[in-house]
């Protein structure tokens, strides 16, 4: 089911560099290549290592991302974490981006 939501997903966000193969997306970044996994969320550069990213979850704030979707917390994240590194070059954070440059 979440690869199919990530599939649809995908098309309206119009991002094109991500390719699903079997529980994987599989990203061509400006930066690298990454894998993330659809069951887990867990992230690896392609050859090499996982990369940490942690999820901010906001209960507090009410379901905001894909509730007409999916209520599950793990489908938005991995979605999150997809359109993150589908765009690498926006990426802000230098945890994350200290882990790129490895």
């Amino acid at each position: 089911m979440r690869k199919a939501i990530v599939e649809y997903n995908l098309s309206l966000f119009g991002i094109d560099n991500v390719v699903l193969e079997g529980s994987h997306a599989l990203i061509k970044g400006s930066r690298g290549k990454y894998s993330i996994h659809l069951g887990s969320g867990v992230i690896h550069r392609q050859g090499g290592h996982q990369i940490q990213v942690l999820p901010v979850h906001s209960q507090s704030r009410g379901k905001l991302f894909l509730p007409f979707l999916d209520e599950d917390p793990k489908t938005a994240e991995i979605m999150s974490k997809i359109v993150l590194f589908a765009g690498d070059t926006k990426i802000k954070d230098p945890y994350i981006l200290d882990q790129l440059q490895e």
